[in-house]
């Protein structure tokens, strides 16, 4: 039955008697059940022990001790090592006298979370049923079994084993079956596969008549906050029923109330908003909440549901927030917390999160195959973080087990009914790049869309399947993924292959898509392990992956490189995040991106592809604020045609604004083009303007003559909005465009042989061979992807560490790690492999990924005989009229040469520079 109830001012004064008669009554009675248990396993363990709950056996000690030596193997390196193991049944068990005055109550058990069935026994007796989710708290009826004033034995039963096997996918690359599982909902790389009780364990009483379910939904066009409940009762009379809001922060409470009686069954309620009603959004997380109270007979219940005011919309193809465009700068999280292996079920853990992430920059999560506790989304309406859930889901033949699809189809229900209510849960996923039958995801979607309208849905978080990738199904609101028809909408697909142009965006390829995009898990640039973190690791879980590459690097003689090798893969990483997320902000049929990640992901082979490490520290290599100068909601931007320049040219950029914040009135921004050490060459503002909310704002043109510039230079160019801490920077170089230099007496070739004679002559060598005689690793500016051991078949590099001040680029500017200057000399290369090679004869290394660790080493002087070599695997001697960098390179290397610092202290016999041929 339905009822729909109306405000009337006849009814103003019974309601405010009410609300005096019942104020303070806001909460079930509770009695907290946490503490010491017993638990006793299946197997293994015979004799009961002492266990805290909440917690795992992890957390205790208990299970199979997990024993090996840390080796650089596919297994250790999979993910982080559990100490303890247990996969099967576990039996908590404790006593609990239930309170006298809870006579005439309904009485419910909850538990927090739990991994992943669960039973109850009580006084020896088992209670018909289970419990299934892996995404929502387990509850038990139990009035009549516990009774008030007595004294109960309870045992929960939890097995961790798999359910429901066809909600995965499984990577038996992985040589331990413990690994194969991927769903983050249960698998061992980021959480693991955990047996224990989560959160608080609670026994709750309530009126026999109460509120089961509140949903609350803003109608912000109608100015009206629209309540569904759902009201179980005992008895046929009708119990009293009455609403009213209140603002979480002031207390203050909105004018219209609502009153009347209620039924069993449906009850729908709408109140008006108060005049001074806000929304919710990033900038302005304003939390109510609605207290609703039934009364029946003598007996009350009293339901608090928080709840913020937002319409969240599709227009003209782009993301909507209370009627203003919104941009997801967003990032996975995959329960990756690496001291415990399972997620925080209390507050502060997550609003700690949704701070460090915001620091970044960052305004969205999405929770790859998984729920998050309830207090992740209490955290993120308060931080006002916007949130994307999924399914437990990752299954590449969705549909063919039935049962599995039955299970999910109950999950979702059961996420929108314990999180629906949460204004930072925008966006609802039905999996990770599903595969399989999508008239079924497409049905599920529709109905729960039929259900709850206060959420996006998609179908999939991308999919590779054919006829699906990159195309929106009829159900969705929202399309994630890497490509279209027409191409590549994350640089992956790019930044290696195209040589730097940095105009572009994604317009081309996103064009064709009539749905808000949002890229899908761009980023992936592996960085090289910091070896110091491994002391951090002081609880569940031991770095054995680390630890193997710290031996491995030691023996190899090279540990004492690791800083430097984190730091220079790190810059070179962020560079590339930094070009990533400004296309993504350039283009305009973008509504968002999602970052893997900031932090790194410690499983799937070990994949350190993060700023920061898997417990959100930093690594040392960029700060929050210049992570933030390119991703945040106001960001200045500029188009540039390339990385380098000759000082014979203009350097020409349009300068635009993507403004995802709040109309700028009247703003000035700024722009100047300076040296490293100050040096303003050009600067200059544009005129005041208004801008909008939105990207590819259009605010003018820079033109910067060079001819000044008589030295190669690096330059700083910055764009900012004045009076704002808004600003941003980039780096061109400055070449000049004068004839090459000479050679005079240095022999320069790509001939072994040439280079061996002249040699033996005693003669100065400058030795570039042809990129195909090279035995080497071929070069590539991008890093390792994701993992060298998840995905082997790639080439394994990790970027340049360079000696910057090295004499021989004095002329030729740089930092100690790749930057956009270097990319065609890296694509034009091969680099060496030379473990015998002592750092003093090194001027440029490539660093190897941490799986093989080799000595890579793309530029080196030795002594040969009477002469003297400098070697470089990089191609500095072809088409150099075409190629600024290589020329430049190759002066810097001539200059050096000629003059009394070319002095190489390492020497060698030819017959050991030629093993680096590949002839």
């Amino acid at each position: 039955m339905k009822h729909l109830l109306q405000w009337t001012a006849g009814k103003r004064m019974v309601v405010c008697a009410l609300l005096l008669v019942l104020a303070g009554s806001l909460h079930a009675q509770r009695l907290l059940l946490n503490g010491n248990w017993n638990v006793k396993l299946e197997t293994g363990q015979q004799t009961p022990q002492i266990i805290q709950l909440p917690g795992t056996l992890d957390d205790a000690g208990i299970g199979e001790p997990v024993t090996g030596t840390p080796r650089v193997d596919i297994a250790t390196m999979a993910h982080l090592t559990r100490k303890f193991n247990y996969v099967g049944k576990a039996y908590y068990t404790r006593t609990v006298k239930v309170p006298a005055n809870w006579k005439g109550k309904r009485l419910v058990l909850t538990l927090g979370r739990v991994l992943w069935k669960s039973q109850l026994c009580i006084d020896g007796v088992w209670l018909n049923g289970s419990e299934e989710s892996l995404v929502v708290s387990h509850s038990y009826h139990v009035t009549g079994k516990l009774l008030p004033g007595k004294t109960h034995t309870i045992t929960v039963m939890v097995d961790n084993s798999s359910l429901c096997p066809g909600i995965n996918i499984y990577e038996r690359k992985y040589p331990n079956k413990d690994s194969y599982e991927m769903v983050h909902a249960y698998t061992n790389h980021t959480q693991v596969k955990w047996n224990g009780i989560l959160g608080d364990i609670q026994l709750q009483a309530t009126p026999l008549s109460f509120i089961e379910q509140v949903d609350v939904q803003p109608l912000v066009k109608e100015q009206k906050l629209a309540v569904q409940y759902t009201i179980q009762q005992q008895g046929k009379a009708a119990g009293k029923f009455f609403s009213y809001v209140t603002d979480i922060k002031t207390g203050r409470r909105w004018k219209h109330t609502v009153s009347g009686t209620a039924k069993n069954g449906k009850l729908e309620v709408r109140l008006n908003f108060d005049k001074e009603a806000k929304p919710w959004n990033e900038f302005t997380p304003q939390l109510y909440q609605l207290v609703s109270v039934l009364v029946y007979g003598n007996s009350r219940d009293t339901v608090v549901t928080p709840f913020g005011i937002r319409d969240l919309a599709v227009k003209d193809r782009n993301l909507y927030l209370n009627n203003q465009r919104v941009f997801m700068r967003g990032n996975l999280e995959c329960v990756i917390f690496p001291l415990t292996g399972y997620p925080p079920m209390d507050k502060q853990t997550w609003v700690n999160l949704y701070a460090k992430a915001k620091s970044f920059g960052l305004n969205s999560f999405r929770f790859h195959s998984w729920c998050p506790p309830q207090a992740a989304f209490e955290a993120a309406d308060e931080a006002g973080f916007y949130l994307q859930v999924e399914l437990p889901h990752w299954n590449l033949k969705v549909g063919a087990d039935t049962a599995a699809f039955a299970y999910l189809r109950r999950e979702a229900y059961r996420i929108l009914a314990q999180y629906g209510n949460h204004p930072s849960f925008m966006f609802f996923s039905m999996g990770n790049e599903l595969e399989g039958n999508f008239a079924l995801l497409n049905n599920l979607v529709h109905e729960l869309k039929a259900v709850d309208k206060r959420h996006l849905y998609t179908t999939t978080t991308f999919s590779f399947q054919k006829n699906v990738s990159g195309i929106v199904q009829p159900e969705d609101d929202f399309l994630v993924t890497q490509w279209t028809k027409d191409g590549w909408v994350r640089g992956q697909g790019v930044f290696n292959d195209k040589a730097p142009d940095f105009s572009k965006d994604y317009s081309a390829a996103a064009g064709n898509i009539a749905v808000p995009l949002i890229s899908h898990e761009i980023g992936q640039y592996s960085v090289y392990p910091d070896v110091a973190e491994i002391a951090a690791y002081t609880g569940n879980l031991v770095p054995n992956n680390l630890i193997a590459v710290k031996n491995d690097l030691e023996k190899k003689g090279r540990l004492w490189l690791a800083p430097a090798y984190l730091n220079a893969s790190g810059k070179l990483a962020t560079l590339l995040y930094k070009e990533e997320i400004e296309r993504a902000l350039k283009t305009k049929e973008f509504d968002g991106l999602q970052l893997l990640q900031l932090q790194d992901f410690p499983g799937q082979g070990t994949a350190l592809v993060g700023v920061l490490n898997a417990f959100w520290a930093s690594k040392g290599f960029v700060t929050a604020e210049q992570f933030r100068s390119f991703n945040s909601e106001l960001v200045p931007l500029i188009r540039f045609a390339r990385a380098t320049w000759l000082n014979n040219e203009h350097f020409t950029a349009s300068v635009e604004l993507a403004n995802f914040y709040s109309p700028l009135q009247q703003a000035v921004v700024n722009w100047n083009v300076r040296t490293e050490a100050g040096k303003t060459i050009s600067a200059g503002t544009f005129d005041k303007k208004d801008y909008g909310v939105g990207n590819r704002l259009e605010v003018g043109q820079m033109d910067v003559a060079l001819q000044n510039i008589t030295t190669a230079t690096r330059l700083i160019v910055e764009v900012g909005v004045t009076g704002t801490q808004y600003r941003n920077q980039w780096s061109i170089w400055v070449y000049p465009a004068a004839e090459e230099a000479t050679a005079d007496s240095i022999v320069i070739t790509q001939s072994f042989a040439a280079a061996e004679n002249a040699l033996m002559e005693g003669k100065t060598v400058l030795l570039s061979p042809a990129v195909a005689d090279i035995k080497g690793t071929e070069g590539r500016f991008t890093p390792v992807f994701w993992s060298p051991v998840h995905f082997p078949d790639q080439p394994g590099t990790m970027g340049q560490l360079i000696k910057a001040a090295h004499p021989a680029l004095k002329a030729f500017p740089t930092k100690e790690h790749t930057d956009w200057q270097w990319w065609d000399l890296i694509k034009k290369s091969k680099t060496p492999e030379v473990d015998s090679l002592p750092d003093e004869a090194v001027i440029i290394r490539v660093i190897d990924n941490f799986v093989t660790n080799r000595n890579l080493c793309a530029l080196w002087e030795v002594k040969v005989g009477k002469g003297k070599l400098l070697f470089s695997g990089m191609d500095v001697l072809t088409d150099r009229a075409n190629r600024p960098a290589a020329r430049q390179l190759y002066n810097s290397l001539l200059a050096y040469m000629k003059g009394p610092q070319f002095n190489p202290q390492v020497a060698v016999p030819f017959a050991w520079v030629k093993g680096v041929t590949a002839k």
